[in-house]
């Protein structure tokens, strides 16, 4: 039996530091922490202890928690004046990743606490979304559905935490980009405890009313089938205004990204619509 146990490398040893020298990490990706939970917590550290020393690192006088915020608060739940911890040398930017990959990994932060992580690991540690799949052992797909749902405001984001509702439920409302009619549809679930797939052709349904609108609108606009068209029909528009005698000013301005485009039409120009109806039938595309 002794032949197959060997000796860990790298384990640091455990010390007993009062808990009134340890610090919150102030990257903690969890916002809330249920009271019950903690009381739970606190049930079972009483029973049985803590098993699992927390992880700390040396800040000034203090300690900073790494990982065990939960274990902590429970502790001092107790009324414990000492908790054992494993120091590690780290900078805070590596605590800050550990503690928020490690609450990822339990998956008992809430969606939008999970996707606010998420976004601080890309935001500001510069990880892609590729790379954060990979810490999470997950695909960038997930990562990327997490993301998507931070396009839902903070009252939202509150009414679908608050009553308990699915990502799926969330990812659903996602589809509908009209705010009013989103926030219309999501009190609609909650009053009437719509289940995921009554939301979803409820969200189909909105939908498709809103093409239906969008569509009658829009019968008598033109489209255009490219850019190049587009462009074409501006500088045709600019054109017929300048052969019309409106002194009708243009800028374009071509960036990596974009491109601007400034029209300057003074306001004597008023009233010469007549005049623009009768020249401006047919004219070849000048370049802006």
């Amino acid at each position: 039996m002794e032949d197959n146990v060997k000796k860990a490398q790298n384990i640091s040893e455990v010390y007993s530091i009062s808990t009134n020298l340890i610090l919150p990490n102030p990257n903690q990706p969890r916002k809330e922490f249920a009271e019950d939970s903690i009381i739970k917590l606190a049930d079972s550290i009483r029973q049985f202890g803590i098993i699992q020393p927390l992880t700390v690192r040396k800040t000034g006088d203090n300690y900073e928690i790494v990982a065990g915020e939960r274990r902590l608060r429970a502790a001092k739940e107790l009324n414990m004046a000492f908790v054992p911890c494993i120091i590690i040398n780290i900078n805070e930017e590596k605590s800050a990743e550990i503690s928020i990959i490690e609450n990822l990994i339990r998956e008992d932060l809430n969606i939008f606490e999970q996707a606010l992580a998420i976004e601080a690991l890309i935001d500001t540690y510069g990880l892609t979304q590729e790379q954060v799949a990979e810490k999470l052992s997950n695909s960038q797909s997930f990562v990327a559905n997490k993301l998507r749902l931070l396009r839902l405001s903070s009252e939202e984001r509150e009414i679908i935490i608050k009553n308990k509702l699915s990502e799926r439920h969330a990812r659903s409302l996602l589809r509908i980009l009209d705010k009013d009619k989103r926030t219309e549809l999501l009190l609609k679930i909650v009053s009437e405890g719509l289940n995921v797939a009554k939301t979803e052709d409820m969200v189909e349904e909105i939908i498709n009313n809103s093409a239906g609108n969008s569509a009658e609108q829009s019968s008598h606009a033109k489209t255009y089938k490219s850019i190049s068209s587009f462009y074409g029909a501006l500088n045709r528009a600019i054109e017929c205004a300048r052969t019309s005698n409106i002194d009708i000013k243009s800028r374009k301005i071509v960036g990596e990204t974009f491109t601007e485009i400034t029209i300057i039409v003074p306001n004597q120009a008023e009233g010469k619509e007549e005049i623009l109806s009768e020249n401006c039938v047919s004219r070849e595309t000048l370049s802006v």
